[in-house]
């Protein structure tokens, strides 16, 4: 994906919940970070607002349908609660609808959901919604479903290396990583800061293509602020390959963490860290708290993903800074709408037909927008939403 053009799309769709501009912090020479004063992780940030047009997505009427099918629901895992979420509000939308579901998760092993899907196909599903383990790992299952006539749409995470998806429904993902930056140089307040802060980046798993994404945005928000010393990496630590998190795995998260501060962090502190997952957030914190950083003191700045009930519980006590908002319910609305569409013959709308390159073709998307959840609008955004309930937040 172009990355001129990308920053153009992020533009449009521009839901930063921050107003801070992206322009280096440093004072200094170019070469040189600030006046080589501390870092300060209690500078107080700019406050999170609800963006303008937060809610609108997912409302439009959905074409009725004279002859619902069935359609299979592939997702990876229960041990996130955003998939459980996400298999719920498929088959109610999809039900409500009058179409049959079979709804699977396959425990994180591909050898399962492969076998999950075949079974799909031999029960007669006309649509499959998969949400991939392995982005690269289909190819062969997808074969035998084309060759039954059943449209699939990859639901989130992109199936890449077939030409056997026909849809792709998920978020503006480079836009997922610009906000959690953002929501990094929101927390440090950047551009008051007059010393050098130091970051450590960590990614999500290889095997999913969001991973790279998510990166991407993020790192062309950081790297201004790394190329003129007001962030440092310390570690050296920048490669996706070496940062990746297999499997998104909190304890994977917190191996690293631990690995990271007691080999470069016993003389000074780690300011911020790049999360992309609110389970990676909160391997990385069980890390930092285990080594002796602790709330309203010398905690980092953490982003997430996911608003997760205990990344947001952490958020309210002021262990996690942000997290990204991705509304699944308006993703399973809009999902059920591309078939419902498909079902009476007709094109599915979509709003990207130029980014998702699966390397056999580019696959048609459609994209939805995602927010930055701090402590300040949380309630607005989700529990005044439905989307979390108070209670689970005490």
């Amino acid at each position: 994906m172009n990355v001129i053009r990308r920053r153009a799309f992020a533009g449009l769709l521009g839901v930063a919940a921050l107003s801070m501009s992206m322009t280096a912090c440093a004072s200094g020479d170019d070469d040189s970070g600030g006046d080589g004063g501390e870092c300060d992780v209690n500078i107080d940030p700019v406050a999170a607002t609800v963006p303008e047009g937060f809610g609108s997505e997912g409302e439009g009427e959905r074409p009725e349908v004279d002859d619902p099918g069935r359609v299979g629901i592939a997702m990876p895992t229960q041990t996130s609660e955003r998939w459980i979420d996400d298999g719920d509000n498929l088959v109610e939308e999809f039900e409500s609808s009058g179409f049959e579901t079979d709804l699977q998760f396959a425990g994180d092993d591909v050898g399962t959901q492969v076998d999950q899907i075949e079974n799909m196909i031999t029960q007669g599903a006309d649509v499959l919604v998969i949400a991939a383990i392995d982005n690269q790992s289909l190819g062969g299952v997808l074969e035998q479903a084309k060759a039954e006539d059943i449209t699939v749409i990859a639901y989130d995470r992109l199936i890449r290396e077939t030409e056997d998806v026909d849809y792709y429904a998920t978020f503006d993902n480079y836009q997922v990583g610009v906000l959690q930056a953002q929501s990094i140089l929101d927390g440090l307040n950047i551009e008051e800061q007059e010393g050098t802060c130091n970051i450590e980046l960590f990614a999500g798993s290889i095997d999913d293509n969001n991973a790279f994404f998510f990166y991407d945005g993020a790192m062309d928000t950081l790297q201004p602020y790394i190329d003129e010393g007001a962030l440092e990496v310390v570690s050296g630590e920048t490669d996706i390959n070496t940062i990746a998190t297999e499997r998104w795995d909190g304890e994977v998260a917190q191996s690293r963490m631990d690995n990271l501060l007691s080999t470069h962090y016993s003389n000074e502190d780690v300011h911020a860290v790049l999360s992309p997952y609110d389970g990676i957030s909160r391997g990385v914190i069980a890390s930092l708290e285990a080594n002796g950083y602790v709330a309203d003191d010398n905690l980092p700045v953490v982003s997430g993903q996911d608003a997760e009930v205990a990344s947001v519980q952490m958020i309210i006590e002021g262990r996690q800074t942000a997290t990204i908002f991705k509304d699944t319910r308006n993703l399973a609305s809009v999902t059920v709408d591309m078939v419902a569409t498909l079902a009476n013959g007709e094109e599915p709308e979509v709003n990207d037909t130029e980014s998702y390159d699966n390397g056999v073709k580019v696959v048609p998307s459609m994209l939805l927008t995602p927010y930055i959840v701090t402590v300040d609008n949380y309630e607005e955004m989700l529990v005044d939403t439905g989307y979390l309930d108070a209670a689970e937040l005490e």
